[in-house]
């Protein structure tokens, strides 16, 4: 199969689909790939890596023109969507169910989409949980960074200082996400709160973090009482290629704290907080009733460089199947595959995509047996 990976445009965005080793792999493999020129530079993967490994630089429009399968990081933007050809396949992250006009682009143009977000494996997300775990731990980060007055916040010091009380965190989520952001946050010297419906994986992170932490079930009554007292508030609830639940209202903000942070790391499927909007790293908070917002849609953008190689540690072994097998066979062969496929010959294969516009779902097994 011939592969190509462009250089992504998104605002601030310098993760790239493949590394010099990955272009090796494929190309060992008997794949020829195509690399945009420029495309690993920000993060020290330059031209002639790529070349010494095997791989052809080229424009944007001779790379989309050539290639049979694209791989990407963060899902295609409108700049792009004429560069498709149909049946074209595209291996990325994709959250289409935040995203009508994307989804309606690869269906028009009948793209063979797999999303590394809806690959499973068992109760797995292998391709989603490495930038989990980063932008987990980002969010911690950021959220006391903007807990400074000079941003807006409120001037508190998330580890404290004797003679002081430390800053309160609440996790609503206590998933990949929630539980990185908990590790950081403890770390830092926080008080730490997870709140989560499943009471057995609350009993793990108590395990875990040896009673350090407080967890808490989660219901609205409950939501409402403790985020009185949150300094910053992680939103990290899941739910797999569907949209995140909104668990925070407009009406809440003006029960919490002047200053508090809202780090909203489920805005890449519409957010877990009914006042989030994706932002971007150019200009990443705004401020509704006195608390800072923080939703940046690419968050692990931010460190690229780690975030590249964890990510393709994962996406590589599966996209040389998918190139090497074909695309059909190998979600045909592969459960992971088949359930990391969102749309195919102008059918959406994903049911929490279909819920999200109210559509028709294919079944993805009988929708490939018959794809030509």
């Amino acid at each position: 199969m011939i592969i190509g990976c462009p250089k992504e445009i998104k605002d601030h965005e310098f993760r790239v689909g493949l590394t010099p080793s990955n272009v090796h792999t494929f190309s060992e493999a008997g794949c020829k790939v195509y690399i945009e020129k420029g495309a690993g530079e920000a993060i020290n993967f330059y031209d002639e890596d790529y070349k010494n490994a095997g791989a052809i630089i080229a424009d944007k429009e001779e790379l989309f023109e050539k290639s049979e399968m694209i791989i990407k990081v963060k899902e295609p933007v409108k700049e792009e969507y004429d560069l498709f050809k149909e049946k074209q396949v595209l291996y990325t992250y994709l959250h289409l169910a935040n995203d009508k006009e994307l989804t309606e682009m690869l269906l028009k143009k009948k793209i063979f989409s797999i999303a590394y977000e809806t690959i499973r494996k068992g109760k797995l997300l292998p391709c989603l949980a490495p930038m989990s775990s980063i932008a987990g731990r980002l969010s911690i980060i950021e959220g006391a960074k903007y807990l400074e007055k000079t941003y807006g916040g409120n001037g508190t010091f998330i580890g404290g200082a004797p003679g002081t009380r430390k800053g309160k965190v609440l996790i609503l989520g206590g998933g990949n996400v929630g539980f990185n952001a908990a590790q950081m946050a403890l770390g830092l010297g926080a008080e730490v709160i997870i709140a989560d419906i499943d009471l057995a994986r609350l009993e793990y992170i108590d395990q875990v973090f040896h009673s350090k932490i407080t967890t808490l079930y989660s219901d609205s009554g409950n939501i409402k009482e403790w985020i009185r007292d949150c300094d910053i508030l992680i939103g990290s609830v899941l739910i797999p290629g569907s949209k995140a639940p909104k668990l925070i209202r407009k009406e809440h903000l003006k029960l919490m704290k002047k200053g508090a942070v809202i780090v909203d790391v489920a805005i890449d499927q519409g957010g877990c907080i009914e006042t989030s909007h994706p932002t971007t790293h150019t200009d990443p908070i705004y401020i509704i009733d006195g608390i800072v917002h923080y939703s940046v849609a690419n968050m692990p953008g931010a460190v690229a460089k780690t975030s590249t190689i964890a990510l393709t540690n994962t996406t590589v072994p599966y996209g040389l199947k998918i190139a090497t097998l074909g695309a059909k066979e190998a979600c045909l062969q592969i459960p992971e595959l088949t359930e990391g496929l969102n749309t195919i010959d102008g059918k959406i294969t994903y049911k929490g995509i279909a819920q999200a516009f109210g559509a028709d779902y294919f079944d993805p097994i009988a929708t490939l047996q018959a794809y030509q």
